[in-house]
């Protein structure tokens, strides 16, 4: 059994070749997520085994995650998902959460799956900080296509966090309804002093400001202090840490409506040099690739399964809803769709949830995960080739050779 520093070795290791392997594909085809996923399952327990998670690694990845979802909550101006668009958006997810619950149901009664109601909230999430890299590195994240992406994937990944909250575990749904407004009520307060360092010049802001330029970096502490916070409250209040980082990231968003790039380098340097390769890395690890051997008809029907109920109707939304200048072609409305459909976190953590309460068995939830993981493997690769060479990584937010997207 190798020991945790053997681990973090290797796991170093693959986080130093993914993205020098990534920068040798033409066209960057192959996201760098994509090879943190392939190594970490090589060198993992199912794989090699020369690496294994430990408490240590398991905090350098939780922490992962929620820097991860933190940069996701950021990226998206809440602006955005009250307006037309963003509307459209979270009624396209509505939409995707009905069909899956169809769909399970009939499953269900056919003795086909098990855990239907942990299966259908799956099937409705979109991976965000698992896109957020692929994204910045191919420039989308200021273009009309990434912003869509952005919108789609905010309510692809709230909308499942809340309905794990409410549907899944022992909790009644009054009771979790509760909780829910309790972390929200938090969360509410701590936007408090977010709007009050936004403006002004109270010795307090001065401060901060002066320690950005310092050794002190005291906005970048001041925003993991902010994580941890809500990370402490989701978790003893038992929701996901996902909750807790994109609550975090709109909070920054509230302080920073401009952004800052300075603060946002070194934010992102801390997030992607160090905690997200490890949090990738060990999502890897934890793939069975011999369970999705003994099981390919159900593993095929899972990916067939997140296509109908996630892609498909963010493709009809991209497509044909809302006003002509507001839709886009049909092979750009794929590529959004391709990359609401990409999911994984969110999958981890309804598959977790369920196999703790024994609502979903160990080979099902393996299944899953591994269909999850194939997702952020294949379909974002496939969305950047039918984007081609009309992505849109100059565009504008004025100009549009390209319609404007749900």
């Amino acid at each position: 059994m190798p020991s945790v520093a053997e681990s973090l070795l290797w796991i170093s290791i693959v986080a130093v070749v993914a993205p020098i392997v990534a920068g040798l594909i033409p066209r960057r085809l192959v996201p760098e997520v994509v090879l943190l996923l392939g190594l970490g399952m090589l060198i993992g327990p199912f794989g090699l085994t020369l690496a294994v998670e430990g408490p240590p690694i398991e905090l350098l990845s939780e922490l992962g995650l929620g820097m991860l979802f933190l940069l996701a909550g950021f990226e998206i101006k809440p602006a955005e998902l009250i307006g037309r668009a963003g509307r459209r958006a979270g009624l396209t997810w509505l939409t995707c959460l009905g069909l899956a619950f169809a769909l399970t149901a009939l499953l269900a009664a056919a003795g086909v799956v098990d855990g239907e109601v942990a299966l259908a909230i799956a099937l409705t999430s979109t991976a965000l900080g698992t896109l957020l890299p692929i994204l910045k590195d191919s420039g989308m994240t200021t273009g009309r296509v990434g912003e869509s992406v952005l919108r789609h994937g905010a309510y692809g990944e709230l909308g499942p966090v809340v309905a794990m909250a409410l549907l899944l575990g022992t909790r009644g749904a009054t009771t979790s309804l509760l909780i829910l407004l309790v972390f929200a009520a938090v969360a509410l307060l701590l936007t408090i002093p977010s709007l009050r360092l936004r403006g002004g010049n109270s010795w307090l802001l001065v401060h901060i400001r002066h320690g950005a330029e310092s050794t002190s970096q005291t906005p970048v502490r001041l925003t993991l202090l902010l994580l941890v916070t809500l990370s402490f409250v989701a978790h003893e209040l038992d929701l996901d840490i996902v909750l807790a980082a994109f609550a975090a990231g709109f909070i920054l968003r509230l302080a920073l409506p401009d952004g800052d790039e300075r603060f946002e380098a070194r934010l992102e340097g801390i997030a992607f040099g160090l905690l997200v390769p490890v949090f990738f890395v060990t999502s890897g690890m934890a793939i069975d690739p011999r369970a999705i051997g003994r099981n390919p008809g159900a593993f095929a029907a899972v990916l067939a399964l997140i296509l109908i109920a996630r892609a498909l109707p963010v493709f009809i939304a991209s497509r044909f809803l809302g006003p002509p200048q507001d839709r886009f072609d049909t092979r750009v409305g794929a590529a959004v769709a391709l990359f609401a459909a990409t999911g994984l976190p969110i999958i981890v953590a309804v598959t977790s949830v369920s196999v703790s309460s024994g609502e979903m068995s160990t080979e099902s939830a393996s299944v899953l995960v591994g269909a999850g993981a194939t997702t952020v493997l294949l379909l974002p690769m496939l969305a950047t080739v039918l984007l081609g060479r009309s992505q849109p990584r100059n565009e504008s937010r004025s100009g549009a050779d390209t319609p404007t997207g749900s």
